[in-house]
């Protein structure tokens, strides 16, 4: 049997959540809803390809209207998993659905935890505890300068974040020592990842870098990349997909340092690789505006991205589907930075048609089995295939 669609394209636009899932109350959320949010807070969004291919219908958004005759399927999903973070969502949406949540460290790390970092770091730390990562280092720049100390900190998802001055430590040896401790970070301890933060400047004005690497927890299980793979079906990662994933499963994997840069791969991928799944992450809204609470600049990027969907449009074929969704929530302007527990968008746009409602989905492994239907496999066993709608 032949594929319905022979290439898949997943976008998946970083904490774009469209309102508050029902148990977000356990989270602190409740009232949370990242894009209604912003387009009330900028007096309205004026997103024209998103509209028209079905937005305005998933979620009302001063400034998007609904279309009378939708380009694309439309919908929303629920994160089943238990959390709200990255590694989380990208793993359901690749079929895994998690019983218990990644461990948060709200304290700060155990003296254990830090003690065994250090002993293979070689390199004592300062911090270990909850921040900002744009202040923290301005915060302990000065003293990790003078000391050679590594910046350890976490935020509300599972992270066990390391920041280093490159001029002080070498991105090898951040990385090194990332690598590290990645392998240390065993249950109960098993964060979901560790993130090298490397950054620049002087005197207490400090900024990040674009050499940021994160080193993921590997999958409990096989994914619909590694079922895809094995079946030689090709399956090329952008952006931190490759690092979400900790690289398995994938044919291919670019990294790329904006969302810009990683549409502009996608583009180029697009006439290089006729079959298979194209699997990108968008990072920007959520790394440099929802956790900076910038729904300003979170608009400025939707914008940009809404702009490029013409010659994402103009390189699709005939066989091909393209599928825009998120992996959380990240209202800017919301209480505190942290990521919100929402529902995502589900867009499903192909040249044979659209203007289906594809409804209210219960988890974000839908995706997964709709990819595993189109391409005749069998998936992992979690989600509802919607590929007959489409």
């Amino acid at each position: 049997m032949y594929p319905k669609f022979n290439r898949v394209i997943l976008i998946v636009l970083d904490s774009v959540g469209v309102g508050a899932l029902p148990d977000a109350d356990r989270y602190g959320d409740e009232g949370s809803n990242t894009l209604a949010h912003i387009g009330e807070a900028l007096g309205g969004l004026n997103l024209p390809n998103l509209e028209s291919l079905g937005l305005g219908s998933i979620v009302a958004i001063k400034g998007v209207k609904p279309a009378k005759r939708p380009l694309a399927s439309f919908g929303k999903m629920a994160e089943q998993s238990p959390g709200k973070d990255t590694t989380t969502g990208h793993w359901e949406m690749m079929g895994i659905i998690l019983n218990h949540p990644f461990p948060t460290y709200p304290k700060g790390f155990p003296p254990d935890v830090m003690a065994k970092f250090e002993e293979i770091s070689g390199r004592g730390t300062l911090g270990n505890k909850v921040a900002s990562g744009t202040e923290i280092i301005n915060e302990l720049g000065d003293e990790h300068l003078r000391s050679g100390k590594l910046i350890v900190y976490t935020s509300a998802d599972s992270v066990f974040q390391i920041a280093a001055h490159e001029e002080v430590v070498p991105l090898e040896e951040l990385y090194d020592i990332c690598t590290k401790a990645r392998a240390i970070l065993k249950p109960p301890h098993l964060v979901a990842r560790v993130i090298a933060r490397p950054f620049i400047g002087s005197n207490g004005r400090y900024i990040r870098t674009a050499n940021r690497h994160d080193y993921s927890a590997l999958p409990p299980s096989k994914t619909l990349l590694n079922i895809l793979s094995d079946k030689g079906i090709p399956v090329i990662g952008i952006g931190k997909i490759g690092d979400i994933f900790a690289g398995s499963g994938l044919s291919k994997s670019y990294r790329t340092g904006s969302n810009q840069g990683g549409i502009a791969k996608l583009l180029s991928l697009m006439d290089e690789e006729p079959d298979g799944l194209i699997f990108i992450n968008l990072v920007d809204f959520d790394m440099l505006y929802g956790h900076r609470n910038d729904p300003v600049g979170y608009y400025k990027a939707l914008k940009e991205f809404d702009e490029c969907l013409p010659k994402i449009f103009g390189k699709l074929g005939d066989d091909d589907l393209l599928i825009i969704t998120a992996d959380h929530g990240c209202d800017p302007t919301f209480r505190g930075t942290d990521h919100t527990r929402e529902y995502v968008p589900l867009i499903a746009y192909s040249k044979k048609g659209g203007g289906v409602n594809l409804g209210v989905r219960e988890s974000l492994a839908d995706v997964a089995a709709t990819i595993a239907a189109n391409f005749n496999v069998d998936g992992t066993g979690k989600g509802n295939s919607f590929l007959d709608s489409l």
